[in-house]
């Protein structure tokens, strides 16, 4: 991997977060990077940071990689394909596009190794977790490479089905989001009653990463945990009684629902058509 040369097609931030994770995990140098995108201000700030190249030309990034990173806005990536044309026959390109399929972007470039993953926000630190499946042209060599790179962001899950991709877009992709919002809520639900924002910042937080390492070592079904909570006619049982009449269980399928529809929908988006996106 240090000697291998890999071009970020999109300077976001989880591209940064691959960057740093690979630079820090040792497992890229930084001769051998090159992002690339319209802001001439954002690669000054990667190269000062992490010493990277940085070029506003695309084409010009990808010349020559052994490995080139889709990571633009998924309405960019009809344009953007338009751009690359100094991709190696035997580069690996590795998408983290929201609905951008192995399909699409094989045509658009016409290559035929491909991988297609979906990281997540916690990617950032190192603890996110990265679903990914790849073309039958990928070759072994190339699999370990993406294992890497993915790897740098934390977790990664390798699945043979491409469908899948779509799936954990709705799910763990934009995850973050709905446990944000629940943290939220929780915070402001603190604060309503009357505890000062700090205090219930400090408690929802501490209480959702305490909850999560526990359910994570218990290895028990979430159902028997939260029943080990809720005491017959107690606070628990009472706010849970709610959230269940209020449709909380099935809003939140909904939700997921609805991301992956919108996933679908992004993968077969025309192109010119312009949407705001906050992913990636």
């Amino acid at each position: 991997m240090l000697k291998k040369k890999i071009a970020f097609i999109g300077p976001g931030v989880m591209a940064e977060a691959m960057i740093a994770g690979l630079l820090n995990k040792k497992l890229a140098d930084a001769k051998n990077i090159t992002a690339s995108g319209p802001r001439a201000v954002r690669g000054e700030e990667l190269n000062k940071k992490y010493g990277i190249h940085f070029t506003t030309d695309n084409s010009a990034a990808s010349h020559g990689a052994d490995v080139v990173v889709l990571s633009v806005k998924p309405q960019r990536l009809t344009e953007v394909m338009k751009e690359l044309k100094g991709v190696r026959a035997d580069a690996l390109v590795l998408s983290i596009i929201a609905g951008a399929t192995m399909k699409k972007i094989g045509a658009g470039l016409k290559h035929k190794a491909i991988v297609r993953s979906m990281p997540n926000t916690p990617g950032q630190i190192g603890e996110g977790i990265t679903v990914w499946a790849a073309s039958k042209e990928v070759t072994e060599e190339q699999q370990e490479m993406t294992r890497a790179i993915l790897g740098a962001l934390g977790e990664e899950v390798f699945v043979e089905d491409e469908s899948y991709l779509d799936m954990a877009t709705a799910l763990s992709g934009s995850g973050p989001a709905y446990v944000f919002l629940f943290t939220e809520a929780l915070i402001d639900a603190g604060v309503h009653m009357g505890f000062p924002r700090r205090i219930a910042e400090q408690l929802v937080l501490k209480t959702i990463k305490g909850s999560a390492s526990y359910y994570e070592g218990a290895a028990r079904h979430p159902a028997t945990l939260r029943n080990q909570v809720t005491s017959p006619g107690g606070t628990s049982a009472e706010a849970l009684y709610y959230l269940e009449k209020a449709g909380f269980r099935t809003a939140i399928s909904r939700a997921v629902w609805a991301a992956y529809q919108r996933s679908l929908e992004l993968g077969k988006e025309k192109p010119g058509h312009i949407e705001v996106d906050e992913e990636n």
